[in-house]
Parts: structure tokens; sequence; C-alpha cells
């Protein structure tokens, strides 16, 4: 799978959790998991995204298409894209590509997220059935956009 590809994922899955896209790099990234001090960078990776997956479901927590939770989506998006492509090897330009495409992605992830919630709420009477299944396509997009090959 191309990088490209995988940036979008990553921006997918980072507009239905704005960490997802960072954790994922940081928990699957050798040279980073090797370094020293690394075991503490990935907890606290893993600790943000775990909090944001049980945080999301909060029912005080702001809609992700609000500013305040829309900005950080999309600028963690287009890191991550970023991030990615140059780990791999890719040159600047390839990594400002990536980098939008991953703010595409968020963008996509935000709206597509919030619209299947909505969805679900009618269907079910409420949100965590939508929310869960939510959670189980960003932990898949990011597993899945894990993979180099």
């Amino acid at each position: 799978m191309s990088v490209l590809t995988r940036a979008v994922l990553f921006g997918l899955a980072t507009g239905g959790r704005s960490t997802s896209g960072l954790a994922a790099l940081a928990l699957n990234d050798r040279p980073f998991a090797s370094a020293r001090g690394s075991r503490w960078a990935r907890r606290l990776a893993a600790t943000a995204a775990v909090g944001e997956f049980v945080g999301d479901k909060l029912p005080q927590t702001p809609s992700r298409l609000q500013p305040a939770g829309l900005v950080p989506r999309l600028g963690l998006g287009a890191v991550t894209g970023a991030v990615l492509t140059r780990r791999e090897g890719g040159s600047r330009s390839r990594a400002v590509l990536a980098g939008a495409l991953g703010l595409l992605g968020a963008t996509a992830g935000s709206r597509l997220g919030v619209s299947w919630r909505q969805l679900a709420a009618q269907r079910f009477g409420r949100d965590l059935p939508g929310a869960l299944i939510e959670d189980a396509w960003c932990l898949a997009a990011m597993r899945y956009a894990s993979r180099s090959r």
C-alpha cells in the first residue's frame, strides 16, 4: 500500500479520534521503539489514545466539528501524513502532499464520524453503539495504515 494511501487512512482515523494517527505511528515505529526513553513515550501515546477513546463517549464532550475540536484534528491529520512519509524516506514535497491528504482524510473522518453517530443514535436511541462501531473502524484503519506493505 502506498504511503499516500496510508496517509489518507491515518487522516480518516484522526478525524474520528484525534490522537489515533500519531499514536499508531509511535507505537509501530521500530526505530522509535528501540530508542532510549521510548518506553515512556510509547506509554504516553497509548495513554493519550485510550483517554480519547474513553473521553469521546462522555456526554460533556463537545462536537468535533466545533473549531476547538476540528482544528487540532486537521492539524494532527496533516502532521501524521507528513511524519509517515518522512519516516518512510519520502521527499519533502511528497511529505507535503501526504500532509495535505492526511488533512483531507481528517476532514472527511470528522464529518463522517458525526454523521454516523447521528444515524446510529436515531437507529438505536442512543449514541454509544455508534461510538463503539466508530472506535472499531478507527482501530482497523490505524492497524491497516500501520502496515508498510
